[in-house]
């Protein structure tokens, strides 16, 4: 490499000429933006900001090494404004790991917690060392736990880019990496890994599903509230990762060449299959805390940084608990909610990343006080961001201290929602509950009582989701059964509107069997026929069961692994899934993005949805009904632009059949079976586009607490 004394003055970039030295490390001042760390010619600018610290100091580290090679104390001639900024010249940027101390008060009745003894984490890492490896035993007496590090740009999309598919036609499939693929039945090289998604997207594509939403991705300490087992002596631990570390890097642990330092270009290279294949990637990100806890958990980052900037704290200094975990971040103070739109934009950008989807999402709109906020900038800046403008953005619209806004999430116009109510409608529904016909009316068309400005895109619509139980354990349990979390049953939620057809549990009984099955196909079939976005639980398609336990965060075990024998013990259940998904993608009439107006504005004849009940047209609407009919009229799909069948969706939640009077066809058509949940397996459910004929166009018998779908061609 040429010197500085080979070459002409005229070559020499003012900028990356040293300065200072100390310890022998040459540097000077570096480029308050971007912040965390970047290679510039022949080093690295450092960056970093502090609204209260007196002072800080670089510290260097050699890969791995237990002691740092360098310390280099910012002068204070490189602070501009809070952010300390340093180009440091000649490092080994594949070996490097850097962190920070951070001097001043340490005087938490002001929400001051500094401490210039810890060495602490880059908020802004690209990634991080020394958590290499999944449930590797730490070096608890480590000086430096969670490592910063570089990451390079130099992986290869190709022609790869966001897929940006249109909302309504998504089917969304929740999925968590490693319980994915991580039991042994999976039959993947390195299960439990990034890499081993790519051996199971052909799975995916043939299910129908065209979107995976990741539980959390990023680095977290699955060591974490750690403990043993009380039933077996397993060890529990922090499996679900719902409490961050560092939000810009993705999880070593999660990654076959984590230990190699190679989980950034592993993720990239399985986002960029699945694209290829037409799938589009949601991440699950966590905004409302972090893996800090409340004043008895560590310091990690942003506490040692600026405590009072990144947390919202009461007037004596503690920690709000609007997450439940012991801290909520202050989004909605403008360093951290920059921090948050640098770290969105950064994944949408270099990971090619489709959307998001926010944990405990309504937390973001509350103020420093916590009280809720009429108008969010952090919600407002994410809405109307030119990166993420084509990301699909989607809430969880509730908190753990009781702010619940399904259907009045501050939305602008960009926002969709988990629709909880959604969820709670269609089980009280599917396990005969009174009263229930209104409100299922309303979440079959979108829920326009909830997002009648917003569409029914607005809301994604699911029955089962991670948190709380399976379809199957929704027919199989009445009461959680968590005792195996240690929480003598305490944890996870109480409102499971569950049944369990009769046993508590497994039961060999082929009648009780039977009977569950049809429910999960009932559920199935009202997700994938209902208006808005189905969002599918990993495994639901296949029976999965995490045997009653409604709250599986802290098992690396079979309750929440994906058993995938279950393709063979449940076939039906799978063929059932595969087919009405695809039942419907083939009909765009199941995929509106407006609202219906219950009006025939194309002249076919037909209002764009009509309801009925035992009678053709006629509706019972009364309190004591469990069973309805709705027909959708294809001529009026995509505002009339398209043509579509006619489709009939009939629902009997009683314990008795009953005959449903079929509304008349015109044009020659004729009513043809697609589903039948009350049939045997095998008879069930038809192949799209060989539905057979309707032997009596006057009457259809739908079996006792079944949905019968029909095809009017």
């Amino acid at each position: 490499m040429a010197t500085i004394q080979d070459k002409s003055i005229n070559d020499i970039r003012i900028d990356y000429y040293p300065t200072h030295e100390h310890q022998g490390m040459k540097f000077r001042r570096g480029h308050a933006l971007p912040f965390g760390a970047a290679t510039v010619p022949n080093g690295v600018n450092f960056s970093i900001s502090s609204s209260a610290a007196t002072a800080c100091t670089l510290v260097l580290f050699d890969r791995g090494a237990d002691k740092p090679y360098a310390e280099i104390p910012f002068p204070e001639e490189f602070r501009v404004g809070d952010v300390y900024c340093m180009i440091v010249f000649d490092l080994d940027v594949e070996r490097l790991e850097y962190g920070y101390r951070m001097d001043g008060p340490f005087a938490p009745e002001l929400g001051h917690r500094f401490n210039k003894d810890i060495i602490l984490s880059d908020p802004y890492a690209r990634s991080l060392g020394g958590r290499d490896t999944w449930l590797a035993e730490p070096n608890w007496d480590d000086v430096y736990p969670y490592r910063s590090r570089l990451a390079f740009e130099d992986f290869d999309w190709e022609n790869d880019h966001p897929l940006e598919l249109p909302i309504e036609d998504l089917v969304i499939y929740e999925m968590h990496v490693r319980a994915f693929t991580r039991d042994p039945s999976a039959k993947v090289k390195n299960p439990g890994t990034f890499s081993a998604i790519k051996s199971k997207i052909k799975y995916l594509k043939d299910l129908g599903v065209n979107c995976i939403e990741l539980m959390p991705i990023y680095e977290y300490d699955e060591w974490e509230n750690s403990k043993p087992n009380p039933v077996t002596g397993e060890m529990l631990v922090n499996f679900w990762g719902y409490s961050t570390v560092n939000f810009f890097s993705p999880k070593a642990g999660y990654a076959a060449t984590g230990k190699f330092g190679m989980q950034v270009d592993e993720l990239k290279t399985v986002i960029k299959e699945l694209h290829k294949n037409g799938i589009e990637v949601i991440l699950d990100v966590v905004f409302n805390h972090t893996a800090e806890g409340d004043h008895r958990g560590h310091t990690i980052s942003f506490r040692g940084i600026d405590n009072k900037t990144y947390y919202m704290l009461t007037p004596e200094g503690y920690y709000f608990n609007f997450s439940g975990t012991g801290n909520t971040l202050n989004c909605n103070n403008p360093v951290v909610r920059n921090m948050v739109l640098d770290c969105l934009r950064y994944w949408a950008a270099d990971y090619h990343i489709d959307g998001f989807r926010f944990d405990l999402a309504a937390i973001l709109g509350r103020a420093q006080d916590g009280s809720p906020l009429s108008n969010p900038p952090l919600l407002e800046s994410l809405a109307y961001d030119p990166v993420l403008a084509k990301c699909k953005l989607i809430a969880e619209a509730w908190d753990a201290g009781g702010l619940y806004q399904v259907g009045s999430f501050p939305a602008y116009g960009r926002w969709a929602e988990w629709n909880g109510k959604y969820r709670d409608s269609v089980r009280k529904f599917l396990k005969g509950d009174e009263g229930q016909v209104g409100e299922m009316a309303q979440r079959i068309q979108g829920s326009p009582d909830l997002y009648f400005y917003r569409g029914p895109t607005a809301s994604i619509n699911f029955i089962s989701c991670h948190d709380g139980f399976t379809l199957h354990d929704i027919f199989s349990y009445n009461e959680k059964h968590n005792e195996a979390n240690g929480e003598d049953n305490n944890d996870g939620g109480n409102d499971n509107h569950s049944w369990n057809c009769g046993v508590e549990g497994e039961t060999d009984d082929i009648e009780i069997n039977f009977l569950r099955h049809k429910l999960i196909k009932n559920a199935l079939s009202i997700l994938l026929v209902s208006q808005g976005v189905p969002m599918l639980l990993m495994g639901d398609e296949m029976g999965r069961t995490k045997k009653g336990n409604n709250n599986t965060y802290c098992h690396d075990n079979e309750l929440n692994w994906l058993d995938w024998t279950l393709l063979k013990k449940n076939p039906d259940l799978y063929t059932f899934a595969e087919r009405i998904i695809k039942f419907r993608k083939a009909h765009p009439v199941l995929r509106s993005s407006t609202h219906f107006t219950h009006s025939d504005y194309v002249g076919s004849g037909y209002p764009d949805i009509s309801f009925h009940g035992t009678k053709a047209w006629q509706m019972d609407w009364s309190a004591y009904n469990r069973s309805f009919a709705f027909m959708l009229c294809g001529d009026h799909a995509k505002r009339g632009i398209i043509k579509d069948d006619m489709i009939y969706v009939a629902m009997n939640m009683y314990w008795e059949g009953l005959s449903f009077e079929l509304p008349q066809l015109s044009h020659d058509r004729k009513w043809h079976v697609f589903s039948n949940t009350d049939m045997p397996a095998g008879e069930d459910v038809s192949q799209l586009g060989r539905e057979p004929l309707v032997q009596n166009q006057d009457h259809i018998i739908v079996g006792a607490r079944s949905v019968v779908i029909l095809v009017g061609k």
